[in-house]
């Protein structure tokens, strides 16, 4: 007896679930986002980024292994000319589920699944820090040319902590404080 795939069953038996699975993934590749149901979008992602990944590849060994699975020529082609090159940076994250609600008829969760074709950015985006220390300077001191700041990567660090310097007025404030400690006792 074949042990049955991992996750939901959608459908009768193993075969249909094939054949759905298929469906779904050609229909992705086709139009780039599809709604339907959740469970479905969820076994759809790992059959559809598999087959991404044969198209990278792109060798007619993966060609032709893409080919038994959807079966639709056309669909193969635009997978392998258009879909494959504008994702060859990306190590992995071919696809997007994004939950919608529910649907109205019989109240089934909905998801839209999206193939992910934004460039991958190799370094992260730069944290901006608020202007404070420039606005604490003086305005007589600013330079009459600013010079561009380099962007480089930073860790953040915690500042030194300061000693303590006593003030008057601190010294008032932990006398007073003694003084009514003293009464208390």
């Amino acid at each position: 007896m074949p042990k049955p795939s991992k996750g939901p069953r959608l459908g009768g038996g193993p075969a249909h679930e094939r054949l759905l699975l298929s469906n779904l993934a050609n229909a992705l590749f086709t139009h780039g986002r599809i709604t339907t149901t959740e469970t479905k979008a969820k076994r759809l992602r790992p059959v559809a980024e598999r087959l991404i990944t044969f198209a990278k590849r792109g060798d007619l060994h993966a060609r032709r292994r893409v080919i038994a699975q959807l079966r639709d020529k056309s669909v193969v082609h635009t997978l392998f000319t258009e879909i494959a090159p504008q994702v060859e940076d990306r190590q992995g994250g071919y696809t997007r589920i994004t939950k919608l609600g529910f649907r109205k008829g019989d109240n089934a969760p909905l998801a839209s699944i999206e193939l992910v074709l934004e460039p991958v950015s190799s370094t992260p985006a730069p944290v901006k820090r608020s202007a404070a220390p420039a606005a604490a300077a003086p305005a007589e001191e600013t330079p009459a040319e600013e010079t561009p700041v380099e962007s480089t990567e930073t860790t953040e660090e915690s500042a030194p902590v300061e000693a303590e310097t006593e003030t008057p007025a601190a010294a008032e404030v932990e006398a007073d404080a003694e003084a009514k400690s003293d009464d208390a006792k």
